[in-house]
């Protein structure tokens, strides 16, 4: 494969395997946006995909979902001998940049390595910085450009986070059976959540809350009924759309008229639940589903802006249960500021009260441990020792097991990690390289900063509300002053 000397040859990377990055929707529709682009020839590789190498690569793109996918940034680059530190890259190497998830909510640990970042939506940025790379040869005067967009990211810059509004419905570009949801057409209907959880980064970075046109949706679903019968709807509060109902009788319909179509949610909203949307879910083959209630008092739901009441829950149980389904997971979270023995009780409490009312029902828990995120309320808040949280894991997976009741639970040792990771600065690159030239193992990270001298202290212990956070350089909504209000409103709730 020879480089184009009239294209602009463009890489989006996914830091990790290719089935991962089939499905990851901004990934993959951005790749559609460039693709799209004249004048510039757009592929795409993966940690495990890396049919490219650095002599066909004019500027090299990579999307960042999860804070341990740096390993997969330093694999790629290392295989295309792309050195991992800006600096260290003169001209003859490509520029190199990032965007996701991750990058929104702290782009202080990458900035050594990219050469800028784009924080916010990308749907029309990407337009934007493609037109200046592919026009301006000269590296600084490119950057210089690129900084005056809207939600670029020049290192020890400020930045003002990026917000679109939602017009063309995004949806997958490619159906593939290698995608981790094989064959699926997955489309957004909605972005950001009204319910702001106060350790939530979903809801906070995609601020305001944002809905698709009905009719665009509708669009949308006929259009991927073309291509495969599988279609899922994301977003991480879609029951909030105004017209979901009219979305999911219009799906019913379809089905009840012969079209066969599989449909998949990703979560149930407890408090929405209806019997309309489950007999639809089951009607598209859907036979257990999930909702999140986060705390099992009510004392801590409030705290954290989870406003379930416990009737609801069980409710959406029954529901779920009256109405065909043959499952349900409910998510949840150990180790919350304030949580205390009592709290932890009131899981046992509520599962046998689920379990007795919904008999031949399978319920089953899942558990993350707590941990605090930059751009939300609870970026102040100090994260738990992890023996403790290891010791509250085993006590209730032992008395959910007595019920007959399986739970999963996330490790606390990785989440202590992903809470240095999110909450740390231009400190933890080095500790990044280091991590992954060790093998990426937790014995390499704990090497790391006892030889590198890194204090991650502070970004487990947590910061004052008069301290300089590290992502300070992001102009956010809410601004940094109505977060302080939005934890001090919630502590005052206990």
């Amino acid at each position: 494969m020879n480089k184009s000397k009239d294209l602009y040859n463009f890489i989006m990377a996914y830091p990790a395997s290719e089935e991962f990055a089939l499905s990851s929707l901004g990934y993959m529709w951005l790749y559609k946006i460039a693709d799209s682009l004249e004048g510039i020839e757009t592929k795409r590789i993966s940690a495990d995909s890396l049919n490219i190498d650095k002599r066909e690569i004019d500027s090299l793109a990579f999307s960042l979902s999860f804070d341990f996918d740096f390993m997969g940034v330093f694999k790629i680059l290392e295989k295309l001998s792309i050195p991992f530190y800006s600096e260290q890259r003169g001209e003859e190497f490509p520029l190199i940049f990032a965007g996701g998830p991750v990058i929104t909510t702290n782009p202080r640990p990458y900035e050594k390595i990219f050469d800028f970042m784009m924080i916010g939506d990308g749907e029309v940025g990407i337009k934007e910085v493609l037109e200046i790379l592919k026009n301006e040869k000269d590296r600084n005067a490119a950057l210089e450009k690129l900084s005056k967009i809207e939600g670029i990211y020049i290192p020890n810059k400020t930045v003002k986070k990026r917000t679109e509004a939602l017009n063309s419905v995004i949806y997958t570009p490619i159906v593939s059976d290698k995608s981790y949801f094989k064959n699926t057409f997955i489309i957004e209907v909605a972005r950001g959540c009204m319910n702001r959880c106060a350790f939530c980064t979903a809801s906070y970075i995609n601020l305001p809350f944002r809905n698709y046109e009905y009719d665009k949706v509708i669009e949308a679903i006929e259009f991927g009924l073309t291509k495969t019968n599988k279609i899922a709807l994301l977003g991480a509060q879609i029951s909030a759309h105004p017209r979901f109902n009219d979305i999911m009788q219009y799906i019913r319909n379809k089905i009840e008229s012969g079209t066969k179509i599989e449909l998949g949610i990703s979560s149930l909203r407890t408090d929405s639940v209806t019997p309309e949307m489950v007999q639809t879910l089951v009607l598209g083959g859907q036979k257990n589903s999930t909702i999140a209630i986060e705390a099992a008092s009510e004392r801590l739901r409030k705290f954290i802006n989870k406003n379930l009441k416990e009737e609801q829950i069980l409710n959406a149980v029954k529901i779920s249960r009256e109405n065909g389904l043959k499952g349900l997971k409910i998510y949840s979270m150990i180790g919350i500021p304030t949580e205390t023995d009592e709290d932890i009780q009131e899981f046992i409490r509520l599962a046998k009260r689920i379990k007795a009312e919904n008999k031949g029902f399978n319920t089953a828990f899942s558990f993350s441990t707590f941990v605090p995120k930059p751009q939300t309320p609870f970026q102040w808040a100090s994260r738990e020792e992890t023996k403790s949280l290891e010791k509250k894991q085993k006590y209730l997976e032992k008395e959910l097991s007595k019920l007959g009741i399986s739970s999963k639970f996330s490790s606390a040792k990785w989440d202590y990690w992903q809470t240095v990771l999110s909450r740390g600065g231009a400190e933890l690159t080095e500790l990044m390289e280091y991590v992954y030239k060790n093998g990426g193992k937790l014995s390499a990270y704990k090497s790391g900063v006892k030889e590198l001298n890194i204090k991650t202290e502070k970004a487990i212990a947590g910061y004052g509300y008069d301290e300089d956070l590290p992502w300070d350089i992001i102009e956010n909504y809410p601004p940094k002053d109505l977060l302080v209000k939005e934890y001090k409103r919630l502590e005052s709730k206990i």
